[in-house]
C-alpha cells in the first residue's frame, strides 16, 4: 500500500512539475481595464439649436483581454492576443474587436497578422495626457478627428527591436475589397525614439480608395514629450492632405505637473484648414484643465473641464462622445475612475 501511495504521489508531483513547465513555456495572461466617466455637457452657437446641458455616464474604452506566447525554438516565439471591448454601464461590445492577432517574434523583431492599432495611432496617442479617451482626448482636434486614429483590420504589421533607443513600426492592410476601379489599402509607418524621460516620433499614414470623395488621404505627424523632475511637457504637430480639399494642420501642447500622487494637467489643441477651396477655412481651439489623483499604479481618479471653440466652419468635437454640429461650441465637466488589472 505504501508503495502504491508513493507511486501516486510521484505521479502527482510529476504532473504538477509538467504543468509548471508548460506554464513557463506557454504563459496565458488575463488582463483588462474598467474606465467610466460621469459627464455634464452642452453645445451652443453657430446659428444652430442649442444642445441643453445634460448628464451622461460613458464608458471610456473598458476592455478584457487574454494574451500569451510559446517558445518554438531558441530564438523564435509565437505570440497571440484577443482583446474585447465592453461597456460596464450598459450592453455593447463585440468579441475580439480590439487589438487581436497572432504573430512570430525573434531577434529580428515581430510580425503580426490580425486587427491592430496603426503605427500612426500608437505614436501620436503616446503624447495625449488623456490616453485617446474622455471628452478631452487627442481626437478633439488632432489625428484628423479620428480619421488617422485607426485600429486597422486585415493588417500585417512589423515591429522592429529597439536599437539605440529607436524602434520602427510598419503596417499594410489587405486589398480584399478590390474592384475593377478601386484598390482600397492603408499604409502606415512610424519611427520612435525613447530613452529615460525622453520620447520623440515621426509617423506617416496613407489611405487609398477608402472614400469616394477623397480617394487619397495622407497624414504626417511629429512630436514627443520630456520630463524634468515633476514637470512633463508634450506636443505633436500634424498635417493632412486629401483629394479635393485644402491642406489641414493641427497641433497639441500639454503641461503636466506631478505633485506626489496628484497631477495638474493643461492641454491645448488647434486644427485649421481642410475645407473646400472656395469656402471659409475651418478653425477650432480646444482647452482642457484637469486634475488626476493616482491611488496606485493601476487606479486613478480624473476630474476635468474641456471647452471646444469653433469658427463658423469648424468641426471639432469632444474627443469621445462628440456633441453639437459644425460651427457650434461645446463644453463639459467630467469625473471618472479607471482601474487596470
Amino acid at each position: 500500500m505504501a508503495h502504491r501511495i508513493g507511486a501516486v504521489a510521484a505521479l502527482a508531483a510529476a504532473a504538477c512539475a509538467a504543468t509548471w513547465v508548460h506554464a513557463q513555456e506557454d504563459p496565458i495572461t488575463l488582463y483588462g481595464r474598467v474606465h467610466i466617466e460621469v459627464e455634464s455637457v452642452r453645445a451652443s452657437g453657430g446659428g444652430k439649436p442649442d444642445v441643453p446641458r445634460r448628464t451622461r455616464v460613458t464608458d471610456q474604452a473598458s476592455l478584457l483581454g487574454v494574451r500569451g506566447a510559446e517558445r518554438l525554438s531558441r530564438d523564435l516565439h509565437v505570440f497571440y492576443q484577443l482583446e474585447t471591448g465592453f461597456d460596464p454601464q450598459g450592453p455593447g461590445g463585440s468579441f475580439a474587436a480590439r487589438n487581436s492577432g497572432v504573430g512570430l517574434r525573434g531577434p529580428w523583431g515581430s510580425v503580426l497578422v490580425g486587427r491592430w492599432d496603426s503605427p500612426y495611432k500608437t505614436a501620436t496617442i503616446a503624447v495625449d495626457k488623456f490616453h485617446d479617451v474622455t471628452i478631452a482626448g487627442i481626437k478633439s482636434a488632432n489625428n484628423d478627428r479620428g480619421n488617422f486614429d485607426n485600429r486597422l483590420q486585415n493588417v500585417l504589421e512589423y515591429w522592429s527591436p529597439r536599437l539605440a533607443g529607436f524602434a520602427l513600426r510598419a503596417a499594410v492592410t489587405s486589398n480584399e475589397n478590390r474592384t475593377a476601379t478601386l484598390d482600397p489599402r492603408v499604409y502606415a509607418a512610424s519611427l520612435a525614439w525613447s530613452r529615460g524621460p525622453y520620447y520623440a516620433f515621426y509617423t506617416y499614414e496613407e489611405h487609398r480608395d477608402l472614400k469616394a470623395s477623397t480617394p487619397k488621404e495622407t497624414g504626417n505627424a511629429v512630436g514627443g514629450k520630456v520630463r524634468f523632475g515633476p514637470l512633463e511637457l508634450g506636443g505633436t504637430w500634424q498635417q493632412y492632405e486629401k483629394t479635393n480639399l485644402t491642406r489641414k494642420r493641427s497641433y497639441l501642447l500639454s503641461v503636466d505637473y506631478h505633485l506626489a500622487a496628484s497631477e495638474l494637467i493643461y492641454q491645448y489643441q488647434n486644427a485649421h484648414g481642410g475645407g473646400a477651396h472656395a469656402a471659409v477655412a475651418p478653425d477650432c481651439d480646444v482647452n482642457t484643465f484637469a486634475y488626476q489623483y493616482d491611488f496606485s499604479r493601476r487606479t486613478f481618479l480624473l476630474a476635468l473641464y474641456t471647452r471646444v471653440d469653433n469658427n463658423d466652419a469648424g468641426d471639432c468635437r469632444f474627443g469621445a462622445g462628440g456633441l453639437g454640429t459644425t460651427g457650434q461650441d461645446s463644453d463639459g465637466f467630467s469625473l471618472g475612475l479607471r482601474h487596470v488589472f
